[in-house]
């Protein structure tokens, strides 16, 4: 089994779970069973459409999706997961 860590601003969609064990074969099976499983998730992670969020980075280990298969990156039983959300912010100016 893989482990999916939940960043702390996701978990109140996800039951309070900062990790979970997940059997899947690629990053985006692993989603969707993510998903289905904690569906107050999806409309965080994905676009009404179905396309992951742009805003959501997501690594195997230590290496971002995006550098490799996207969700189709293959994963095995050792792998962690880790959905990193974008968080911006910016200056105020009085």
């Amino acid at each position: 089994m893989s482990t999916l860590r939940i960043p702390t601003p996701l978990r109140p969609y996800a039951n309070g779970q900062g990790e979970i064990t997940l059997q899947a074969q690629t990053v985006g099976e692993a989603l969707t069973i993510l998903t289905d499983r904690y569906t107050g998730l999806r409309p965080h992670l994905f676009t009404p459409d179905g396309k992951l969020r742009p805003f959501v980075n997501l690594f195997v280990n230590d290496e971002d999706v995006r550098q490799l298969k996207g969700l189709d990156t293959p994963i095995h039983e050792s792998d962690r997961l880790i959905l990193v959300p974008s968080i911006a912010g910016g200056y105020a100016h009085d």
